[in-house]
Parts: structure tokens; sequence; C-alpha cells
């Protein structure tokens, strides 16, 4: 069986690409990193691929705000490209800054900003999936992953008109780390093929990555995650 092409687009400062690569090959794609100067020279790799992962990290150091940099650019480089790339159905993930870069360039609901807690948190969390429109997440399994930002804090303005959407894909459970509106953790477009979280799926794709596996602890993968976009771009 064929495996999807599945861009995975890094900016200056972006350090979970290769982590991103691994988890989608893992997943059963075929992915090719690529620095967003490539994507801007040459808009037409969007057309030849069935995936796109936004990876996470620090864009141009988040200087003008988290992610606002890197959708800047691709609002004026490639935002004819990408609005016809999730048209015809093809996949997109974004991940912690990616998410950002997706809510700012318009493509998923609402905003990020700076934690409750007023700093940045790193720890592990729990994520419930919810409702069923997004495609990564339909029928997905509740997983662990470790999250790390800064400004992961979701707000919106009509939170109950979202979930009445179906966009809210995953909840953060038992804890809201960041002070999240709803404890939300992911949303997706209207047409559940854009899918935006805070937390790192791709750092939990084999059981010996998680902290407590020594003790026993048998957590849900985050790679099933990957796995439900991988079936996707493959079925469509």
């Amino acid at each position: 069986m064929s495996r999807p092409t599945a861009l995975v687009l890094a900016a200056p400062g972006t350090n979970r690409d290769h982590d991103v690569a691994f988890a989608l090959e893992l997943a059963g794609a075929a992915p090719r990193i690529t620095l967003l100067s490539e994507l801007m020279a040459n808009p037409s790799l969007l057309v030849d691929h069935q995936m796109l992962v936004v990876a996470g990290g620090f864009s141009y150091a988040d200087a003008l705000g988290a992610g606002s940099m890197w959708s800047l650019a691709l609002q004026h480089g490639v935002a004819d490209e990408l609005h016809a790339f999730v048209a015809v159905g093809k996949p997109v993930l974004g991940i912690c800054n990616g998410f950002q870069v997706l809510t700012s360039a318009g493509l998923l609901p609402g905003a990020l900003g700076h934690n409750e807690s007023g700093h940045f948190q790193c720890e592990w969390v729990r994520l419930q999936p919810v409702g069923g429109r997004s495609v990564w997440t339909a029928g997905l399994d509740p997983i662990e992953c470790p999250m790390a930002h800064g400004e992961g804090r979701y707000v919106h303005p009509d939170v109950a008109a979202l979930e009445a959407a179906g966009q809210v894909a995953l909840r953060y459970d038992g804890h809201n780390p960041n002070g999240s509106m709803a404890a939300i953790a992911g949303v997706c477009d209207p047409t559940g093929v854009v899918l935006g979280l805070m937390p790192h799926p791709e750092n939990h794709v084999l059981e010996r990555q998680h902290p407590r596996r020594a003790r026993g602890t048998n957590s849900g993968l985050g790679l099933h995650l990957f796995q439900r976009g991988v079936q996707h771009a493959r079925e469509r």
C-alpha cells in the first residue's frame, strides 16, 4: 500500500520537525521536511503532497508574538495554495507553535494567549477527544503527551457556538494546565480536515517515551492521532 506524502513545514526557530517526521513515518506516511522559505519559493509543493503538518517550536523566536511572523509569511506567500489544499480535503495539522500559526492565519478559530500561570510550562497532560468532526480525532481514545509552551491558553468569543459546531476536538482531562477556556486543548475547522492542538503528540509515539513507562503505565500513544490523519489522506 502506498504511503501518503506529508509535507512537514519548519521555520527558523522551530524544533519539532524531525519528531513530527518520525511520527508520520511510523503512522504510515512518507514525510518531507521543508523550510518555509522553500515553500514560499515553490508553492506547488503543496499540490505535490497529501498532508501538511506545521511543526512546533519558537518560529522567529516568537519576536512579535507566538507564530505571528510565520503566519504573516503564509498569508502573504501561499494563502491561495493553502486554502486550495484544505478545500480538496487534504488533512492539515498544527502543533503548538503550528497551532498558533493556523489561528493567526485564519485557518482555525480562536486565539492563543499567555498561560494563566504567567510563565512557560512543560509537563505531561492527558487529552480527551470530543466531538466527531475532526478527521484527526474521530474514534480516538484518550492520549497522553507532553506540552511545552508559554502562550497556550485557548480563547474564543463564543465557546458554546464552537462546541455546537463540533469544532472542539480535544480537551485537557483532569487538569487544565494553562487556563484555556472550557479546558480546550485542540480545535478543528468546519470541514474537520484542519486540526490544531497545543500539546505534542509527536513526542509520545513509542511506549518507552512515557516517563512512567518503567512503572507499568500504559497510556494512550499520540501516534494514534497521526494514524487517523494518514488514514484519511490515504482514503480521500
